[in-house]
């Protein structure tokens, strides 16, 4: 706690004391200790900048960078002060001023000058331009990552906490690249800071040794300006490292490892380079003249590199080769074993197919990993309907068209639709302005346009949404998953589902299996609640309702219907908006009518109507709730329990997605009820 605290106070006494430099005369012997001081600190910032693996994890430097400079100046007061009152400012200057530079006025003044032109001309405005063009692509990159991680969010890829954490980066760098947009211009500053400094300290060195200290004009240049440029190079060696960590912040473009690691892995990473260079620099020492040894020793390294990156590269080919023999022939070698036979002829419940060349979407990226993705939909599908979807197996096809996928459930394709590489899908009304492939979206029927990434900015700026093919996927893939929910439920599911309710519940899981029902019954009562996109997470409850209603009938309609009636405003709440529950109710006479046609059947209750007063019904139905969602008041049909799962059965065939709920089903939830239609035998009335 203690050195919690100290560590709280070190920057405020610090700050404090740079104020007290630019006003409390210093001893020389502090003065060098604080030269130190400052030197060291500028190497530990610019060694500490090589290492992060992203600007991010070194979020204070703007700070940091104005304290220094802050610091820097104050020493040059003070160094300023000891040179004209004292002419001597401290070993490390005079050290500076005679060692370094020879002891030569002419030599030290090349030296200062290039260092000044090096920093100011050259690092300082390089990185100055960076930092305001990094700050201003940051901003207007903000909202397209934002809409990423909503992306991934609805996807279930990542959960909320993750997501807040995601924001706040995002946010932090926006943050980040202004400061350092403005902190550059502390560098700049101090660069012109410098040169002032040390033209006052020349010409005010000189006339004060002149006229107060009783010198010759020759003796006054060389004392004072061998301690001015000593000075000048004391503070301009750290403002220089200042700036090359300003220049590396800002320009640095990987998150995966240090700048050294990353140096090292990406100039190796061509074979062929190395060995043109090899080549080159012993061919130059061919040439008369040109030194033989330096050349030749620095392109028998570089051909030495070459030929390590190839023995290498050999090493990890052979690794996954070995690898994909495996995954192909299995541990013994053996192509033809019955076990692999059985494997490769096994039929999986879901799997997706992938052209040759949409082969990339897999494992491309953090965002664009198919598998992650796909994982990602598992858990919110598991969240949403309370199943466990069976594991996705993906794989190429040379059969397929470029660019086409495919979905299968149980060996039988479901779904097919396109995602191009090097292309966004753009959805909105004004696309006609940019350029790519027309099309409809897979899942809602919207029309679209396949962009070519480089066009996204345009795209959002006409209003368009704009989708990343893998998203187009994953979204096509969960609305297949949510139609077939019903199919994809399998008995062993049912029985790993039962055994997590018997760990919480055991007494009603007792009761209801195998007393009263079997498991495949329960499975078959699942299946019918599934199809009618009805949740299943509260099986507690169902099986609650099951164990009733199987004591007087096991009938599968009966028991759907018991299972409904279990999980009462669960099943309205989904369909409500704040609080109001939008419906289409039948007219009486047609809803009595209707009551009177239902006759039972082996697959349930059916409704006995000719064909084209169905069609007039139906028809009636689709107009309705094609109104609804186009005007944004989605609605649900409700009407009498007796009915209701006939006129579902009649109901799917022409508008699938139209939830059809009995009274009692409709008013249990404690909603607002609205009319927004009615259905009549001829017409519909719209309310």
């Amino acid at each position: 706690m203690r050195g919690k605290n100290l560590a709280q106070l070190a920057v405020p006494v610090g700050v404090v004391g740079v104020v007290l430099l630019l006003v409390v005369p210093l001893p020389a012997a502090l003065l060098d200790v604080l030269i130190v001081v400052n030197i060291t600190m500028s190497l530990v910032v610019l060694l500490t900048s090589m290492y992060v693996k992203r600007p991010l994890d070194f979020s204070v430097f703007p700070s940091m960078l104005l304290v220094l400079t802050l610091f820097r100046l104050g020493l040059n007061v003070a160094s300023t002060r000891l040179v004209l009152r004292d002419g001597y400012a401290g070993q490390v200057i005079d050290a500076f001023g005679h060692f370094v530079v020879g002891g030569s006025l002419v030599i030290g003044l090349v030296i200062f000058l290039i260092l000044v032109v090096i920093q100011f001309a050259v690092i300082t405005n390089g990185a100055g331009r960076v930092a305001e063009v990094g700050a201003r692509f940051t901003l207007d990159a903000m909202p397209g990552k934002q809409m990423a991680i909503d992306a991934d969010l609805n996807s279930g890829l990542i959960d909320e906490d993750t997501a807040r954490k995601r924001r706040a980066d995002v946010a932090a760098e926006a943050d980040f690249y202004g400061a350092m947009d403005g902190g550059s211009k502390f560098v700049k500053g101090d660069a012109i800071a410098g040169i002032i400094i040390t033209v006052i300290n020349l010409l005010g060195g000189f006339a004060i040794g002149m006229m107060q200290m009783g010198m010759s004009a020759g003796e006054s240049l060389e004392r004072f300006s061998l301690l001015t440029i000593g000075d000048g190079l004391v503070t301009q060696i750290p403002a220089l490292l200042m700036s090359v960590s300003t220049g590396l912040i800002v320009t640095r473009a990987t998150a995966e490892a240090d700048m050294g690691t990353a140096a090292s892995q990406q100039l190796t990473q061509s074979r062929t380079a190395m060995q043109i260079a090899g080549a080159a620099a012993i061919a130059l020492a061919l040439i008369p003249g040109l030194p033989k040894i330096p050349f030749v020793l620095v392109g028998a390294l570089l051909l030495f590199g070459a030929w390590r990156v190839g023995v290498t590269e050999k090493a990890e080919a052979a690794t996954v080769a070995a690898a994909a023999q495996t995954a192909v022939t299995g541990p013994t070698g053996q192509a033809d074993t019955p076990e692999a036979l059985i494997e490769q002829m096994r039929v999986h419940a879901l799997e997706i197919l992938l052209a040759p060349d949409l082969v990339d979407m897999v494992g491309s990226g953090t965002d664009q990993d198919l598998l992650a993705r796909v994982r990602g939909l598992r858990r919110k599908i598991a969240m949403e309907l309370g199943i466990v979807v069976p594991p996705v197996r993906t794989r190429d096809s040379v059969d397929l068209p470029r660019s086409t996928y495919v979905v299968r459930i149980a060996g039988v394709e479901v779904g097919r639709g396109e995602a191009p590489g090097g292309r966004l899908l753009a959805l909105g009304d004004n696309l006609d302005g940019l350029g790519g492939t027309p099309v409809v979206e897979p899942v809602f029927g919207l029309p679209g346009k396949w962009i070519p990434a480089e066009l996204r900015h345009g795209a959002e700026m006409v209003g368009a949404t704009v989708v990343d093919r893998v998203s187009v996927l994953i979204t096509h893939l969960g609305a297949i998953i949510d139609a077939n929910a019903a199919r994809l439920l399998s008995r062993e599911d049912v029985r790993v589902l039962t055994e997590g309710v018997k760990q919480v519940n055991p007494s009603v899981v007792d009761e209801l299996i195998p007393n009263l029902l079997t498991l495949g019954e329960v499975q078959r009562v699942l299946q019918g609640l599934l199809a009618e996109q009805v949740a299943v997470r509260d099986l507690g409850r169902i099986y609650e309702g099951l164990t009733l209603r199987a004591k007087v009938s096991t009938d599968p309609e009966g028991l759907v219907e018991a299972a409904r009636a279990s999980l009462g405003p669960a099943l309205a709440a989904p369909h409500a908006t704040d609080g109001v529950l939008r419906v289409l109710t039948l007219d009486p006479v047609l809803e009595q009518s209707l009551l009177e046609s239902v006759r039972p059947g082996d697959g349930g209750s059916q409704l006995l109507l000719d064909p084209a007063r169905a069609d007039r019904i139906l028809t009636t139905l689709r107009t309705l709730a094609a109104q609804g969602e186009a005007s944004g008041r989605e609605a649900v049909l409700v009407c009498a329990p007796a009915l209701r799962p006939a006129l579902r059965r009649t109901v799917v065939l022409a508008v699938p997605r139209l939830p059809v709920l009995s009274y009692s089903e409709a008013t249990g939830a404690g909603l607002q009820i609205e009319t927004v239609g009615v259905v009549s035998d001829a017409h519909a009335i719209a309310a």
